[in-house]
């Protein structure tokens, strides 16, 4: 049986469980695998509290350095930086975002390809061409460098989403790239620097 999570302190999705990234290495002295280290979630509201971010890890390179723990170092100065756009140059991000409920995003696009999963509720994801679909619980959306917006269907309750960004190369369409674009984020959200 799951054990209760109260929300952390930074948290606006109070009837969610709190999260814990679990980062596992290795023993220096015996080899053995271990989980050196682990993370409560820190929660950034965004958007006149619309939505929040937690970042559970990022990446740099590709393929990624794990000796000494370069990637952890690579990834907590990152943080430290407060540069970390959505989208990590040459890298990954892990992102869960929680929805307020009937709280729509900014039309965005990343040059990254993303990958989200629906844990809790449901999300509208709407495109800048007009075409919408609900994703359920479980559901999943692969986001190929298009310019989308995602929104809380529900009134009452949050929606919970995990992404997870991988750099790419900017998307050509008819002979124009298509760069990142924050919409009416831009100035809240750092811009990336990857196109």
């Amino acid at each position: 049986m799951a054990t209760h999570r109260a929300p952390t302190s930074t948290q606006l999705a109070k009837e969610f469980p709190a999260l814990t990234t679990y980062i596992t290495g290795h023993d220096k002295c015996t080899g053995a695998t271990t989980i050196q280290g682990y993370r409560p979630a820190e929660w950034k509201a965004v958007d006149n509290n619309g939505m929040a971010f937690n970042v559970a890890y990022t990446t740099s390179q590709f393929p990624l350095d794990m000796n000494d723990d370069r990637d952890i170092t690579a990834h907590d100065k990152k943080l430290a930086s407060g540069k970390l756009g959505l989208v990590s140059p040459g890298g990954t991000v892990l992102r869960y975002v929680d929805f307020a409920p009937g709280f729509e995003s900014m039309m965005h696009r990343t040059t990254s390809i993303d990958y989200g999963i629906v844990l809790e509720g449901a999300i509208e994801l709407i495109l800048d061409s007009g075409e919408k679909q609900i994703l359920q619980r479980g559901d999943s959306c692969v986001q190929r460098g298009t310019n989308h917006a995602w929104r809380n269907p529900s009134e009452q309750e949050w929606a919970r989403v995990v992404y997870v960004l991988q750099d790419a190369q900017p998307v050509k369409v008819r002979g124009e790239v298509l760069g990142e674009d924050l919409g009416r984020s831009t100035g809240e959200v750092p811009a990336s620097g990857n196109s």
